[in-house]
């Protein structure tokens, strides 16, 4: 595998270069939860492809449960800021996988100005220069909190959004973008994403259902931080690697150019009681604590994933609630993980983004702070 600093140093791996009838796929923000899992999931599913990695670094060295380093699957690691892409990049390339972002709400309500510059501002140019540049799939990861405070009806594509975060606003600016974008060829899939949830090479606590699990392996009690009865749907990140394989092969009959679609399964809509109920039940012992005096979560919305069944019957999630538990339960334990301070540490990404930024090694934008020798701690 080759790695690649910063600027590029010349000109983009040409197609004479590449193995005969190899599928060329790029994958911004590959060095996070979902991409780790994602690069080895197209090399099992895809076979003949040829796999560029465009990351900042920001999290790369929250290696967790990993037997080796995920990048080793890359033909070609490049690290920069998305909000700096070389089109140099896309030479040659069928399709292009867009992750990168500030992924949370915590993190766009702290650095509110960098997830639009981020998630927003910079996936537009990426895409407009994937168009020009020939790329026939552009594969943008959307998310369901776009939906909100969304009552008790579950919510198809076609219905209003209610983005109440920097974030959900981020990701539906970037889809009225590309629907507004004259495509040329390219086609363009939107996978509103349910909350992911699972184990990773690079896990992330700060998701509901892994927090719960890590609460039980940790203390042996979960801290539901709201009264429990806000809607939530998860898709085992496995899952989401799936169906994204699914839309970098996906052609027109199958949702036109700009498809905008919901991503998880109707059996997958819980109530977040439901999930620290469903992980207790795994971890023996285990006892759940409700705050009933936290203030009303906004954030509620069941989703309607009819859509995506039909358009993609063969590519449908396969990880249950009780695996995805399960698998997460053994990896932390695995990592022999007992912190009960994990809210506070690296597996945080707003807390890790935070210490990189005390310590000198990001700016305030959000961005690698080069002057900094690479040692500094």
């Amino acid at each position: 595998m080759e790695h690649r600093h910063g600027a590029l140093d010349g000109a983009a791996p040409s197609r004479s270069r590449l193995k005969g009838g190899a599928v060329r796929i790029l994958i911004t923000g590959n060095m996070g939860y979902v991409g780790s899992v994602l690069v080895h999931h197209l090399r099992a599913v895809l076979g003949n492809v040829w796999i560029i990695g465009y990351d900042a670094g920001l999290f790369a060295h929250c290696l967790t449960n990993s037997a080796g380093l995920p990048e080793t699957l890359l033909d070609l690691q490049v690290f920069g800021d998305i909000r700096d892409f070389p089109s140099a990049l896309l030479e040659g390339i069928d399709a292009v996988v867009h992750l990168a972002a500030l992924s949370n709400d915590p993190m766009g309500n702290r650095y509110s100005e960098a997830t639009l510059e981020v998630n927003s501002l910079a996936s537009v140019r990426i895409a407009e220069r994937a168009r020009d540049a020939g790329v026939k799939s552009f594969v943008f990861a959307s998310s369901c909190s776009v939906y909100g405070q969304a009552g008790e009806a579950p919510r198809c594509e076609g219905d209003r959004v209610n983005p109440l975060t920097a974030y959900a606003k981020s990701k539906v600016a970037t889809e009225d973008a590309l629907r507004q974008m004259d495509l040329a060829a390219m086609t363009v899939s939107c996978l509103r994403f349910a909350t992911a949830c699972g184990m990773s090479p690079r896990l992330r606590l700060d998701l509901v259902l892994n927090d719960f699990v890590a609460c039980a392996k940790a203390d042996k009690k979960i801290t539901v931080l709201s009264d429990g009865t806000p809607w939530r749907p998860l898709i085992d990140v496995a899952d989401m690697a799936r169906a994204i394989a699914w839309a970098i092969q996906r052609d027109t009959t199958q949702g036109g150019p700009c498809l905008v679609v919901n991503v998880g399964s109707n059996e997958w809509n819980y109530r977040v009681l439901e999930l620290a109920d469903a992980v207790a039940a795994a971890i023996p012992d285990t006892a759940t604590s409700v705050n009933t005096n936290a203030p009303a979560d906004r954030r509620s919305y069941r989703v309607d994933f009819s859509l995506f069944r039909a358009l993609a019957p063969a590519h449908q999630p396969q990880v249950s609630l009780e695996r995805s538990i399960s698998a997460m339960r053994d990896g932390l334990e695995v990592m022999g993980f007992a912190d009960s301070e994990f809210r506070r540490g690296p597996l945080i990404r707003l807390c890790e983004l935070d210490r990189l930024m005390a310590v000198g090694r990001i700016t305030a934008e959000v961005r690698v702070n080069r002057t900094v020798p690479t040692m500094a701690t």
